[in-house]
Order: C-alpha cells, then sequence, then structure tokens
C-alpha cells in the first residue's frame, strides 16, 4: 500500500519502463478458447472497455486544490494557488509534462498508466515486501481456538491446505479455459487483465527496480509448500497435465513435510525465505549470487502456481486478532515475493500474505472467495492421476555472503514486526442495511465517520487515501478518493463541538455528498493523484523538476502523505484484511460494510508518538455509536427530509 514517489521528484530523472516477463504460452490463445464456455467467457469483454483517459489539466489542477482546502492554513493555500496557477498557466511546465502524458497515451498498448504505476509505486520501491507493500487476510471461519503444541505439521492442517489447494488449481485452470465469469458491475464490463497475474506470478528482485515474472495461460505443474522455513517443490499435476486428486495432494503435503523434518535431522538448512523479507537490493545481491548455484531451485520457486505455508509453533494464535497479527506480522516460513501465499496453521485456520505489485487486493479477493465457497461445500474427489512425480525439499547452496544478507533481512524483518500493532473492531449494533435506509451511501458514511474520529483525536484533518477501483477500464488499476474535504472536516468539528442535531445532520448529508461526488469522480479516471503522477513521471532532468512548481511546493508532499490509508474490502464474513499505515504517524484502516455489522482493522506504527490503534479503535466505535443514534432519531422524527 505505499507509494513512494519523493527519490524521483528530487532527481527528476527520465521515466524507464521496467523490463517485465510476461509469456504468453505456446499453443496461442486460439488452442484455450476450444474450452470456453457457452456463457461470457473470462476475457471476451476486454475489447469493449474503454481506455483510462488522460484529464483535463485545468480540470485536476481544481480538484486538487479543493483537497487542500483542509489541510492548510489560508496563508499555505494562498502560496499552492499561486504554485498551481504558475506550473499549469503559459510559460509553465504543466502544459509541457501534459502533451508528453499524451503522447504516452497514443503510444501505449492498453493504458498510460499501466507501467508507470506499476514501477513508481511498487517496482523501485527499496524496502521490504513484508508489511511495507503486502497486504495480509485471515479467511474462511476463524473461530477462537488454541493451535496445537506441536513443531511438526497436523493432520487437520494438511486436510484443509490440500482442500484449498484443489480449489485455488480449479480457478486457475477457469482463467486459463477462460470459463470463469467475467465481473460486471451496474451492467458495465470490468477489466479482467489483472486475473493473468494471480498464479505462476513471482516478484523478482533486481538493483534499483524489480520484474514481474509471469505466464498466461500459467501451466506450471507444481506448487511450493514452505514448512519450518524450508520450501519444497510439490508437483500436483502429472506430465500430461492431469491434476492430482485431493487424496494425491494431502499425501503430496506429507511427504514434503516428512522430507524437511528428516533433512533438518541431519543437518541445519538455512532460511532462504528470510531473504524476500528484507531490502529489496540487498536480496537482489543475494539472487544474483544465488544464480550459479541454484539456478533450478530459484526457477522452481518462481514459475510456483503459488506458495502454501504450513505454520508450527503458533500457540499463541487463538483469536481472529492473534490470526490477523500472524498474518501480517509473522516473517518466517514465507516467500513474500509471490502473487498467492496461502497460510495455514495446525489447527486448519487460514490466511493469506500477497504481492501487491501486479494484482490488487479484491482481485485476489475474488479468487480466494470462490475457493472458500467450494471449501465450504460437500465434496467428491477425482480419480488420482497416474505417474505424479514426488514432493521434494528444496537444498540450498549458499555461501559466506548469502548467509550474512540472510541475517540482515531477519534483522530488518524482526524490527518491522516488532513496531507494527494491528487491532480487529467489531459494530454489531447496524451494518450497512440500515445506513442504507439513512439514503446515504455506507461507503461514504463510513469514511465520514473515520474523518470524525481522527479530528476528535488529534484536533485537525487528515490527509486520506481510499481506493477506487479503474477497472471499468482497459487494464485498470486503482485511483485515490482524497476522502478529506472541507465538508467532513466542519462535520467533524460540528460533532465534535456537539452542536445541535439539526445543525450536525446538514453538515453530515453535505460530507457524504462531497465524498460520493470526489468517488464517483475517481472512478471515472477523473482522480487527482494518478494525473499527477502521470506529469512527474514525464520529466525529465532534475532542471524541470524544479521547474515543476506544483510538485515543489509543500503542500503536494503533504497532502500526498496519507495519514488515514483506508480500504473497502466488502463483505468481510469469510475474508479480513489488513495491511501497514503508509507514513510513520498514520493508520492503516481496512474495512467491510456487511449488511447486519461493520467491520475493521486498524494499524499502527508503535514507534510514532502521538498515534494510537487502540484508541482509534475505541474512538472509532463511538462515532459509529452517535452516528447511529443521530440517525435513528432523526429517522424517527421525519428530520431527513426537512
Amino acid at each position: 500500500m505505499l507509494f513512494h514517489f519523493s527519490k524521483f521528484l528530487i532527481t527528476g530523472k527520465k521515466n524507464m519502463l521496467s523490463i517485465v516477463r510476461f509469456k504468453v504460452a505456446s499453443p496461442n490463445i486460439k488452442a484455450v478458447s476450444r474450452y470456453s464456455t457457452e456463457c461470457a467467457s473470462t476475457f471476451a469483454n476486454q475489447d469493449k472497455l474503454p481506455r483510462l483517459p488522460v484529464p483535463r489539466l485545468e480540470a485536476t489542477a481544481a480538484r486538487y486544490l479543493k483537497s487542500l482546502q483542509p489541510l492548510l492554513s489560508s496563508q499555505e493555500l494562498a502560496q499552492a494557488e499561486k504554485a498551481v496557477s504558475q506550473f499549469i498557466g503559459p510559460g509553465g511546465l504543466g502544459p509541457v509534462l501534459q502533451q508528453r502524458l499524451l503522447q504516452a497515451d497514443r503510444e501505449a498498448a492498453n493504458s498510460w498508466l499501466e507501467d508507470i504505476w506499476l514501477n513508481k509505486a511498487y517496482l523501485e520501491y527499496r524496502e521490504s515486501n513484508f508489511i511495507n507493500s503486502n497486504w495480509a487476510a485471515i479467511v474462511g471461519t476463524f473461530t477462537e481456538s488454541k493451535e496445537p503444541v506441536s513443531q511438526q505439521a497436523t493432520p487437520v492442517q494438511m486436510e484443509k491446505a490440500a482442500r484449498m489447494i484443489t480449489h485455488l488449481l480449479e480457478c486457475n485452470e477457469a482463467i486459463n479455459k477462460q470459463q470463469m465469469p467475467a465481473d460486471m458491475q451496474r451492467g458495465e464490463p470490468l477489466c479482467m487483465n489483472q486475473f493473468k497475474w494471480q498464479f505462476g506470478t513471482t516478484r523478482v528482485p533486481r538493483m534499483q527496480r524489480d520484474e514481474i515474472r509471469g505466464q498466461w495461460p500459467c501451466s506450471a505443474k507444481h506448487i511450493v509448500v514452505m514448512y519450518r522455513q524450508q520450501a519444497a517443490v510439490v508437483p500436483v499435476y502429472n506430465e500430461e497435465g492431469r491434476r492430482a486428486s485431493l487424496v494425491q495432494i494431502a499425501a503430496q503435503l506429507s511427504q514434503a513435510t516428512r522430507s524437511i523434518d528428516r533433512m533438518l535431522q541431519r543437518q541445519q538448512m538455512p532460511s532462504v525465505g528470510l531473504l524476500t523479507a528484507g531490502n529489496r537490493d540487498n536480496w537482489a545481491r543475494a539472487h544474483k549470487l544465488l544464480e550459479p548455484g541454484n539456478a533450478e531451485a530459484l526457477e522452481q520457486v518462481e514459475s510456483a502456481l503459488f506458495v502454501v505455508c504450513l505454520d508450527t509453533e503458533t500457540q499463541g494464535t487463538t483469536t481472529a486478532n492473534d490470526g490477523i497479527d500472524h498474518m501480517l506480522r509473522a516473517y518466517e516460513n514465507r516467500w513474500f515475493d509471490k502473487a498467492i501465499q496461502l497460510i495455514v496453521l495446525g489447527s486448519g485456520r487460514m490466511g493469506v500474505n500477497c504481492e501487491h505489485a501486479p494484482v490488487d487486493a479484491l482481485t485476489t479477493g475474488r479468487i480466494l472467495m470462490e475457493a472458500l465457497s467450494k471449501e465450504a461445500a460437500l465434496y467428491k474427489d477425482t480419480a488420482p492421476c497416474a505417474d505424479l512425480p514426488p514432493a521434494e525439499p528444496i537444498a540450498w547452496n549458499i555461501d559466506g555472503q548469502v548467509q550474512h544478507l540472510i541475517e540482515a533481512a531477519q534483522k530488518q524483518a524482526h524490527a518491522l514486526a516488532a513496531d507494527l500493532k494491528v487491532l480487529l473492531g467489531d459494530s454489531r449494533q447496524y451494518g450497512a442495511q440500515w445506513i442504507k435506509k439513512l439514503g446515504v451511501s455506507p461507503d461514504a458514511f463510513f469514511q465520514v465517520a473515520l474523518q470524525a474520529t481522527y479530528f476528535q483525536m488529534h484536533g485537525r484533518a487528515p490527509a486520506t487515501y481510499e481506493t477506487a477501483s479503474l477497472r471499468r477500464f482497459r487494464h485498470g488499476r486503482t485511483e485515490t478518493i482524497r476522502s478529506c474535504s472541507q465538508d467532513s472536516l466542519q462535520f467533524s468539528r460540528a460533532l465534535a463541538d456537539n452542536v445541535p442535531l439539526a445543525q450536525q445532520l446538514r453538515l453530515f448529508q453535505q460530507a457524504v455528498a462531497s465524498h460520493v461526488e470526489y468517488s464517483r469522480a475517481a472512478a471515472s479516471g477523473e482522480g487527482v493523484d494518478r494525473h499527477l503522477l502521470g506529469l512527474l513521471a514525464q520529466i525529465r532532468s532534475p532542471e524541470e523538476a524544479q521547474q515543476a512548481l506544483l510538485f515543489q511546493d509543500p503542500s503536494y508532499a503533504r497532502s500526498t502523505s496519507f495519514t488515514l490509508s483506508t480500504s473497502n474490502v466488502t463483505p468481510g464474513d469469510i475474508f479480513r484484511g489488513s495491511f501497514a499505515p503508509v507514513v510513520r504517524d498514520g493508520y492503516g484502516v481496512n474495512y467491510a460494510l456487511d449488511k447486519g455489522d461493520l467491520k475493521f482493522t486498524v494499524s499502527e506504527w508503535m514507534s510514532a508518538s502521538g498515534t494510537s490503534a487502540a484508541e482509534f479503535r475505541e474512538c472509532l466505535l463511538s462515532t459509529l455509536t452517535r452516528l447511529h443514534d443521530a440517525g435513528q432519531y432523526a429517522m424517527d422524527h421525519q428530520l431527513l427530509s426537512q
């Protein structure tokens, strides 16, 4: 969830697109279409999708200045207005950058934003994926339960893992055959391109900028199992491409864990997966050192369909809060570069930790929910496949340099994990169904509540990031909803001052309307942040960077230092996500607005002064109660229509 552009702004270096290794398997796509169903196939609507527009420079400037109003003093705002006016006016650099961006749009195969976003938001970021970029979630039914006291995998753990593996493989097969129904929203098709990057996809470390390795259709025949910090290659298809039965997959897991147990009894083995939890340049150095003696091992991991982590020694993971904490903060027994990393505890409870660069969380969530819906139903196993290759542990060949880099990565990961706190919150009093009775958007309702909560705690408005989907456009990813508005600030003040209810209601409705208006603009490709990023990426020299007055003004850094980083991942019954704050003195808030309740997680960096996830959770719950009481009173007395 982190977005780091400051280095680019200082150097002003010309944008160079990353080398992305993405292969279309042979035979060609026509061979896949033979398996398509009669319903709308997965990618049938791609050619119908419009391209992401390049907004008008003047429109972005106006919306940007409006978003600054609640964050700046009148003097700071006047300074920002001057900088923006000079940037977009005659002789300013803005029109030059706009023309370059329009030319980039004409030259781009699908979207002017696609590679800029991938590079600047993810691949050029040099700190670890772990916590900083990867997101995590508990999935399925995560009821309170004690974990078994064991250093070995348990039967229920392998049984649960085998079932989820089977259904994830079914999802990959459906995508390969274009049989997964194409997503629609309000009758409009959504881009399905991200589904090509779910299976067999890995982020590969490189100096200064990583690569994404992927293949579609994904024809890999194996997964990788992490167990006791060691990796094992686990075939799940035979050489002819026939999938293993559920019983066979469970047996493969058992064989993999027993082989690792025996290997560790003979000798201590390096924990190479820890390298994925460290600094990206250090991992790139280690990767280069590993390549000569471990080329096949690296190939097996990077080409695997996905990773399954069978965790042991998790006795402290009892509650759902323990679970989300473990999925986000545990750094041993992981390979953080894989697009899908399924985590199964000894009790059979599950979660995920997923690399974010090529795919957004809601896309992965769609696949996980598909698999979970099957996992909860009765399953008739398939016949076993013949000649299934055995599971084999990977024996890494490393030297002292690589071991030193492993130890450095472990130290970095430990410090990062120790500094993060994540807490679950639940409001059982009401949910989206009740909110809709007020005549307002549930998402806007919750975002206004977040603004009021932050103001109650800190006495000021927070720069806020909410994710908006751009999947209505070809190869669309996300845009920022700048949820903090002048209207939300006025309502927050009114609620804090406990002004008369009629005034609170009027200001609340204005705040909700402002949020809805910005949300619609963002989802239509008319947001602020991606356009500004596109302009920033057109800067060609340090001299031009100095002339880009909009970006040089302190208001830009301030408004993009998102104190509240938020994401709506409704529904939340079997999928509860979490991520870290994107700034040191901020909060990360993930939420789901279900029919009868509201669920959220809040995270903080404990080393920061002035923030408290525990206090934020309690204050948010109190705010939600106050809004409910006021809303119910207004409905009972027909005040909303006045």
